[in-house]
This record gives C-alpha cells, structure tokens and sequence, in this order.
C-alpha cells in the first residue's frame, strides 16, 4: 500500500496545530503498519462523504482518506470533527 497527499490535505496539515502535527505523523506510521489498528478508529463515512474513511488523530482531529482499487490509499483532508462534518 502507498500512502499519497492531496494538496488539500497538505496545505490543512500546515496549518495544523504543532501538537496534532506530531500526532499526525504517528497516526500515519500506525496506519502504514496496521490501517485497522484500534487506536485509529477507521471507519467509512455516510452522506455526502460516502466513499471517504476517517481516522481518529487525537482530541477531536480527524483525517478523511479515499482508498483507490489498488488498495493505495490518498488523504484528501485533516481538520476537527466540526469544520469535517458541516
């Protein structure tokens, strides 16, 4: 599996918190190991985000993510569960 950014996502992580900046990488260290692992919280999203995953980073952050047939997945968004979810 390859992990990809999209520019969106890039550009959110910047702005980022430094803390959550540093949560963030480890998220993505877990998820490269184990993208089910508890700590994660990986789940598909309904709605207007059907067809996204979300994954818990810490506190109320989350990071949205599509995974492509290839099983390669891309995350296209970071940012709290209220700026996420309006």
């Amino acid at each position: 599996m390859q992990i990809g950014y999209s520019e969106n996502f890039l550009k959110q992580q910047e702005k980022a918190p430094e803390h959550v900046r540093i949560l963030l990488k480890e998220r993505i260290r877990i998820f490269s190991r184990d993208k089910f692992d508890g700590v994660l919280n990986n789940h598909k999203l309904m709605g207007k985000m059907k067809g996204l995953r979300s994954i818990n980073i810490g506190g109320d952050w989350r990071a949205l993510f599509v995974e492509l047939s290839s099983g390669d997945v891309i995350f296209k968004a970071i940012g709290t569960h209220s700026r996420l979810y309006k």
